[in-house]
C-alpha cells in the first residue's frame, strides 16, 4: 500500500504590502525634506520670504500626531533639506567635508524641534506651542556648541516680508515665532475646514478620530473625525484662524515702530570696498595688495571730494581684514593707512589683524584719526570657530588639512565696541557677530546712534553667503531702529536705513565707494529695551507645552494599565 503525500506550501499566502502602500511610507519623509527646502528658498538672494509659510504648514502636516521619536527623524530630514543648500558656501574653498559636517550637526537642532513639535501637536492650540518649540531650538543653536551658530534663523529670511516690523517688538525670536505660528496656523486652519466638511457630508457615519495616530502613514488620516450626528465644534477652527491672523495683525500694528526719522541729525558716511586680488582662501597671501586697494579707493574719494563730485564724509569705514598687515608692528603699513586717512581728512575705521609678540591674534577695528593716528580699538568678541580658531585641532586635521591654514588662533575681545567718530556714536559688530542678537544689541545700549558691520566675505567666492549676511543687517536695522553700514572687502557693501531699506549697494568683487547721508537715532525700540526677555518667554512657552504633553502621556499610560 502506498500513500502520496501532498507537500504543503510553507510560504503561506502572499503578505507583501501593495505597491501603493509601500510608496506611502515615503510621503512624510519626502514632505519633511520639501518643507526644509522651501525654507531655504525663502532666504536671500531670492525675495521669496513668503515661502516660509507653506514650509511651516507642510512641516506641521508632516509632524502632527507623530510619535516623538518619529518627529525627531522627520525633523532631521527637514533640517537637512534646509541647511544643506543654505550652508553650501561653507565648503566653497575647503571642500565638501566641512560643509556636510556643519549641516549634519546643525540639523540635529531641527530634529530636536521636530521631536518637540510632534509631542505638542496633540494639545489644544498646538500651533502656538509648536512655534515656541521652534524658537527654543533656535535659541539653543545660537549658543552651543562653541558659542553657537545662529545662521539660518527664520527671522533672517524675512527682511522683505510683512512680518519684519515685529523685529522692533521682540527681536529675531518674536519675528521668527510669528512666521512659524502663521505657517502652522495655515495648516491647522486647512485641517479644521476639512474636518467640518467631513462632518457635514457624512452625518450618518461613526468614524473614529485617529487624530493623526502615530501608527498610520495614510495621507488623509488627519481628516478622519468622529462625526456621529453632531457638528464639528467651531472653537478649534477659530483658534486656528487666530494663529494666522494674530501674527499678521501684530506686524501691521508694529509698523509705527519702524521709523527712519533723523532724531539726532544726520551723518555723511563713506564705505570703502577695495576688493581683493583673487577669490578664495589665498587672498591673504596678497594682503599688501588688499591694503593698497583700500588706501587707493580712499585717496580717489578724497580727490572726488575736492573736485565736488562727492560730498565730504564725516567719517570713513573700511572692511574687516582691509589691513591684514599689523600696522602697529609694520611701519610701512601704518604709513599707507595714515596717508590715505590724511588725504580724506576724517576719522576712518580700519579692519586689521593685530599680531602681538605672544598670545593670540586679534581681529581688530582701529579708529584712525587724520592728525593723531590710531586712537581707539575694538577686538572682535565672537571669533568664528573653525575659521578664526580651531577647536579640537588634532582631531579635525584627520578630516581636513585646511585647518593648518589657521596656524595661529584668534582670541576674543571683551569690550563692547562703540567709537565716537566726529561726534557720532558708531556701534561695531564685526562680520560674523551680526548673526548674534547680543553682539549687536550691546552697541545700541551703550549709546550707538548708527551701527556698522565691517565684513570680509572673499573666502566664500560668489556664493549666496554675502546676501544672507546682508539680510541680517537689514533685520538688525529695524530691530534697533538704526542705520546700518556694511563695508565689505569684496562686496556686497551696503548702506541701510533704520526701516531696513537698502539705499546704496555695490556689486561683488568690484572696487567701489558708497557715500550716503544717513539718519542718526538714539531712541530704543521695545526689542532693544527687553533684550532676551521675549526669547525667554517663548522658551518658557515651549517648556510648558512639552511638559503638558508629557503629563498627558503619563496619565494616558496609567489609564491604560488600570
Amino acid at each position: 500500500m502506498s500513500a502520496t503525500i501532498t507537500p504543503v506550501d510553507a510560504s503561506g499566502p502572499d503578505t507583501a504590502p501593495p505597491p501603493g502602500l509601500r510608496l506611502r511610507r515615503f510621503v512624510r519623509p519626502g514632505a519633511a525634506l520639501l518643507s526644509g527646502f522651501l525654507l531655504y528658498l525663502s532666504f536671500p538672494p531670492r525675495p521669496l520670504w513668503w515661502l516660509a509659510l507653506p514650509a511651516f504648514a507642510l512641516l506641521g502636516w508632516t509632524l502632527r500626531g507623530r510619535r516623538p521619536r518619529t518627529g525627531f527623524g522627520l525633523g532631521y530630514l527637514a533640517g537637512l533639506g534646509f541647511l544643506l543648500p543654505l550652508l553650501v558656501w561653507t565648503g566653497e574653498e575647503v571642500g565638501a567635508v566641512p560643509w556636510l559636517a556643519l549641516a549634519a550637526v546643525e540639523a540635529l537642532f531641527v530634529a530636536a524641534a521636530g521631536l518637540g513639535i510632534a509631542a505638542v501637536s496633540r494639545l489644544p492650540w498646538w500651533p502656538v506651542f509648536a512655534a515656541g518649540v521652534w524658537i527654543l531650538a533656535e535659541a539653543a543653536r545660537a549658543r552651543v556648541p562653541f558659542g553657537g551658530f545662529p545662521w539660518g534663523k527664520i527671522a533672517f529670511g524675512q527682511a522683505d516680508g510683512i512680518f519684519l516690523p515685529l523685529a522692533a517688538v521682540g527681536g529675531t525670536p518674536v519675528l521668527g515665532f510669528a512666521v512659524a505660528l502663521c505657517g502652522f496656523g495655515l495648516y491647522e486652519t486647512y485641517r479644521q475646514i476639512q474636518l467640518r466638511r467631513a462632518a457635514r457630508t457624512s452625518p450618518s457615519e461613526d468614524t473614529a478620530d485617529t487624530d493623526g495616530d502615530a501608527g498610520t502613514d495614510a495621507v488623509g488620516a488627519d481628516t478622519a473625525v468622529a462625526v456621529g450626528t453632531r457638528p464639528h465644534p467651531r472653537g478649534p477652527l477659530v483658534a486656528a484662524a487666530l494663529a494666522v491672523l494674530v501674527p499678521v495683525t501684530g506686524a501691521l500694528a508694529a509698523l509705527p515702530l519702524v521709523d527712519d526719522a533723523a532724531e539726532d541729525g544726520t551723518a555723511t558716511v563713506a564705505a570703502v570696498q577695495g576688493n581683493v586680488p583673487r577669490l578664495g582662501l589665498d587672498f591673504n597671501s596678497q594682503r599688501r595688495a588688499v591694503l593698497d586697494n583700500h588706501a587707493a579707493r580712499t585717496r580717489e574719494l578724497a580727490e572726488d571730494v575736492k573736485a565736488g563730485r562727492e560730498p565730504q564724509p564725516d567719517f570713513v569705514l573700511w572692511p574687516e581684514n582691509s589691513s591684514d598687515i599689523d600696522p602697529y608692528a609694520n611701519a610701512d603699513a601704518a604709513d599707507v593707512i595714515d596717508g590715505a586717512v590724511r588725504a580724506i581728512g576724517v576719522p576712518t575705521v580700519i579692519g586689521a589683524v593685530v599680531a602681538p609678540e605672544t598670545g593670540k591674534l586679534r581681529n581688530t577695528l582701529i579708529e584712525w584719526d587724520p592728525r593723531k593716528g590710531p586712537v581707539a580699538t575694538y577686538d572682535k568678541r565672537h571669533v568664528q570657530p573653525f575659521g578664526e580658531y580651531i577647536p579640537m585641532r588634532s582631531f579635525v586635521r584627520l578630516f581636513n588639512s585646511n585647518v593648518d591654514r589657521v596656524s595661529r588662533d584668534f582670541g576674543a575681545g571683551t569690550k563692547v565696541g562703540v567709537f565716537d567718530l566726529a561726534g557720532t556714536k558708531v556701534g561695531l559688530a564685526t562680520c560674523y557677530e551680526a548673526a548674534f542678537d547680543w553682539a549687536v544689541r550691546d552697541t545700541v545700549t551703550h549709546g550707538a546712534q548708527l551701527i556698522t558691520v565691517p565684513s570680509n566675505n572673499a573666502t566664500f567666492g560668489r556664493s549666496e553667503m554675502t546676501y544672507q549676511q546682508l539680510a541680517m543687517s537689514r533685520v538688525r536695522a529695524v530691530e534697533h531702529s538704526r542705520s546700518v553700514v556694511v563695508p565689505v572687502t569684496s562686496g556686497v557693501s551696503a548702506v541701510i536705513r533704520p526701516d531696513g531699506e537698502i539705499v546704496a549697494e555695490t556689486k561683488m568683487f568690484t572696487p567701489d565707494v558708497l557715500v550716503e547721508k544717513v539718519p542718526l537715532r538714539s531712541s530704543l525700540t521695545p526689542a532693544t529695551r527687553m533684550g532676551t526677555l521675549p526669547e525667554a518667554l517663548l522658551v518658557a512657552l515651549a517648556a510648558v507645552g512639552i511638559g503638558w504633553s508629557a503629563l498627558r502621556s503619563v496619565r494616558a499610560r496609567r489609564a491604560r494599565t488600570e
